[in-house]
């Protein structure tokens, strides 16, 4: 009986070992062949060169001679750059996106009526109105005393006086800030037709959302 056993578990030990022993020894990492274009023409091998690393290649199977993946080349220093510069302005956009769906809810909770919202936009539209007028008023004061200043010059010039230093350095000063005061009055104005298109775009969404929310006024 002992032997019989003996001979049960040589003959099972042998059958488990035999696949093993059919299996083909393991030939380490699957290789791979690369190939990419250099000088205008396709180059392949089974090692990449140095001065290869960074362009577009295609790695191939060498077992099966099939494609197996896609690398683009590397980008430039300028090109990462841009790259760089393009997703943070996708990263400002969503933001941006996210910042105005969050006013938007906050503008229909918080006007149960239009007149409400557009009794806010007019606040803004007021001042931009004031502030426009003042900066006409001090613009037309600066450029009395510019020609007042300028009506001395050419006095003295004509009576073959020479322009004293301090009234050609006041004249210089005037001018600049005539000319400071005429630059902000134009920004004043585009901000003051902005607010127009504020408001239309405002009343826009607030009848969108208010739209989307009947049992809410």
């Amino acid at each position: 009986m002992n032997r019989l056993h003996t001979l049960l578990a040589s003959a099972l030990l042998l059958a488990l070992a035999a696949p093993l022993a059919a299996a083909p020894p393991s030939d380490g990492p699957a290789k791979k062949l690369y190939c990419w274009n250099e000088g205008g023409r396709k180059v392949c091998g089974d090692a990449l060169p140095a001065h290869a690393v960074d362009s577009a290649r295609t790695e191939i199977s060498a077992r099966s001679g099939l494609p197996t993946g896609q690398v683009e080349r590397a980008l430039t220093a300028e090109e990462r750059v841009l790259a760089e510069q393009a997703a943070r302005a996708a990263r400002s956009a969503a933001m941006a996106e996210e910042a105005r769906k969050r006013r938007d809810h906050a503008m229909a909770e918080s006007y149960a009526t239009e007149q409400e919202l557009r009794d806010s936009f007019q606040e803004r539209i007021i001042l931009l109105d004031e502030t426009v007028k003042a900066s006409q008023l001090g613009i037309d004061g600066r450029r009395q005393t510019l020609l007042s200043l300028l009506r001395r010059a050419g006095e003295a010039e004509l009576g073959t006086k020479p322009v004293g230093k301090t009234l050609a350095d006041n004249i210089r000063h005037q001018h600049e800030e005539l000319m400071h005061q005429q630059d902000m009055l134009k920004q004043q104005l585009a901000e003051r037709s902005v607010a127009d298109d504020d408001l239309a775009a405002a009343l826009e969404r607030y009848h969108a959302m208010k739209a989307r929310r009947p049992n809410q006024g």
